[in-house]
């Protein structure tokens, strides 16, 4: 393997165009500087809005149409950062970003300060008798049931305005992650040296048939770990406490009842996905797990073994061209609209597609209104790298429909809902494959792929979220977060996943440090409900065929407007019950059971 690209040596066709945003830095700045001129077009509304309908209107307006222009500066920053942590001038850009969006937080806070001392009556008579108002009703609604968790005018404008403090810890986390870390080179079984990476280790050597190589890399990887781990501990504790404070401030029971509340979740909807998932996923993983160690007589079944290919001799290697095709030919189920906002994304430059010095690991997708969406993957040239793309380009073909039918308040949906749309695409891609193919080996390894999603979704995140269960309860009792407190954790977490199928060191238990989503609230298990409804919809499509896929593109087109339940009961999955999540999970089952079979 060759040595990491600098940013500047990426082909620029395989780098997404943010020129789409602005074609330059100055531009985003001299932007930046006009939002903050401009935000006194809503500041005239302060202290007006509840005179009148018409009022309340043109203030909401005002500020949407505000928010839609520091969208893409802050999306701009963002991007920049992410495909080159380690250049000053993107980390300028991303703390002038965020310095910016404080500001404005705190300028505007009266709205929301406002509208919550307005009597719920005068909101009601007001959407009766304003039409256009009517597009804001959820923003209102949403008002009213925050409204007992509201502060005073002035202190909600203090913290807004702390809002760049508050993301301090995830800063500091990212930073160390892509610009400070090193790791040593990693050996494979001819001696051979190569270079790791945080996105390497995780996207290629942990994927490795090389039993040498892989172990070697993961010893690399975790000697780095450790010399972070209490850097990383601090960071994570303090966002902890700071949420916990939130919650207490704000009057609400626990903080994952704060946390639950903007995703119009309940907290049994939340615990149910927490505990059927890994109280009846447990045995078929360790299935799984038993099959693998079998397969490659290993000595015993270590955590960096589990995702080793089942079939290494068989390993389907594809082009970004080729893959591109095939996921097009694979979402044309899904309509001519559909199809043709993946075609644009696949020949207009919205994917970053390979690894360089600083460049964010994972993959992700932002989709800034008005613009179009972005995607970040590091691709591989493997079948493994088109699931992933599949996936993120879900997201695009969600927010490219829900962005161009939904003005912008309405666009989002609740976190619950939003691995739904990324997750299907890659059923879909493997429902393709494996109808168009008579090799054998080809639909063990598709089978093999969809386990890889489910593992990614319904194991590494839904433990994730079992951790920050833990986590919450642990230091709303007083108990300090720290390395070592989180690294026993999580190996008590994977232990009892595990049982004794799988080794689990201390290397394993510090998986806490690999992931971002701990900055981001309750996120984590967010992935395992949209899978589960996703598999229930994938079922519907392969069954109903056209009408099944047409009521998707109406759910995806409806945005943010309607709760994540009523999406995906629109789509004729009811997650307030627990039948869907065991449904999904003995899905999970009996593919481990057709690949034992083929062995």
């Amino acid at each position: 393997m060759s040595e990491r690209w600098q940013r500047h040596e990426v082909p620029t066709e395989l780098t997404w165009n943010l020129n789409d945003l602005f074609p330059s830095d100055e531009a985003w700045a001299s932007e930046r500087d006009a939002i903050l001129r401009d935000v006194s077009q809503v500041t005239a509304y302060q202290g007006k809005l509840g005179e009148s309908a018409t009022t309340l209107l043109a203030c909401l307006e005002a500020r949407e149409n505000l928010q839609v222009r520091m969208i893409r500066v802050t999306t701009y920053a963002s991007l920049r950062s992410a495909e080159d942590g380690t250049n000053p001038a993107n980390q300028a850009l991303a703390d002038q970003s965020s310095a910016m969006t404080a500001q404005v937080g705190q300028t505007l806070s009266f709205i929301d300060s406002e509208l919550a001392q307005l009597p719920e009556s005068t909101l009601q008579a007001f959407l009766a008798n304003e039409p256009k108002l009517r597009d804001f009703a959820n923003l209102l609604n949403d008002v009213i049931d925050f409204k007992p968790h509201m502060l005073s005018p002035e202190t909600e404008a203090t913290l807004a305005a702390l809002g760049r403090v508050f993301g301090g810890p995830y800063v500091v986390y990212q930073r160390s992650k892509l610009s400070d870390m090193s790791f040593d080179p990693a050996v494979d079984s001819n001696g051979v040296s190569h270079p790791v990476s945080f996105a390497l280790y995780e996207d290629i050597y942990e994927f490795s048939p090389d039993t040498t190589l892989r172990r070697s890399a993961y010893t690399s990887f975790v000697q780095t770990l450790q010399r972070y781990k209490h850097t990383f501990a601090a960071a994570y504790a303090q966002e902890v406490n700071r949420q916990i404070t939130m919650a207490r401030l704000r009057n609400f029971s626990s903080t994952t009842e704060m946390l639950l509340q903007p995703q119009k979740v309940t907290e049994e909807m939340y615990s149910n996905l927490l505990d059927i998932i890994q109280r009846e996923l447990a045995p078929h993983m360790r299935r799984l797990a038993a099959l693998r160690k079998r397969l490659f007589a290993l000595d015993e079944m270590r955590f960096c073994d589990l995702k080793i290919p089942l079939d290494p001799s068989f390993s389907p290697k594809t082009s970004i061209e080729d893959a591109g095709r095939t996921i097009l030919d694979a979402l044309q189920v899904l309509g001519e609209e559909y199809a043709a906002n993946i075609k644009t994304g696949l020949e207009n430059r919205w994917i970053d597609y390979l690894d360089n010095v600083g460049k964010s690991t994972g993959a992700f997708c932002s989709s800034p209104y008005g613009v179009h969406p972005y995607i970040l993957i590091t691709w591989g040239d493997t079948m493994r790298s088109a699931f992933v793309l599949a996936h993120e380009l879900g997201h695009a073909g969600h927010f490219a429909l829900a962005n161009k039918y939904q003005r912008l308040t309405n666009t989002r949906p609740s976190l619950y809902f939003i691995e739904a749309p990324s997750t299907l695409n890659e059923m879909l891609l493997a429902d393709h494959i494996l109808k168009n193919t008579s090799d054998q080996r080809m639909r063990r390894w598709v089978i093999g792929q969809l386990l890889g999603t489910y593992y990614h979704n319904f194991v590494t995140h839904l433990l994730e979220a079992e951790l920050q269960r833990r986590v919450y309860r642990l230091a709303e009792s007083g108990k300090s977060i720290t390395a070592n407190l989180l690294t026993e954790q999580k190996g008590e977490v994977l232990s009892s996943f595990w049982g004794d199928t799988v080794h689990i060191d201390e290397g394993a238990a510090l998986t806490w440090m690999r992931q971002p989503h701990y900055y981001m609230g309750l996120y984590p298990y967010t992935y395992s409900a949209g899978l589960t409804a996703s598999t229930l919809i994938a079922k519907k499509i392969r069954e109903e065929g056209e009408p099944a896929a047409k009521t998707w593109i109406e759910v995806l087109k409806a945005g943010g407007s309607l709760p994540p339940l009523d999406l995906m009961k629109m789509a004729g999955v009811d997650m307030s019950k627990p039948a869907p999540i065991s449904e999904a999970v003995a899905y999970v089952g009996s593919l481990v059971s057709e690949l034992e079979a083929s062995f």
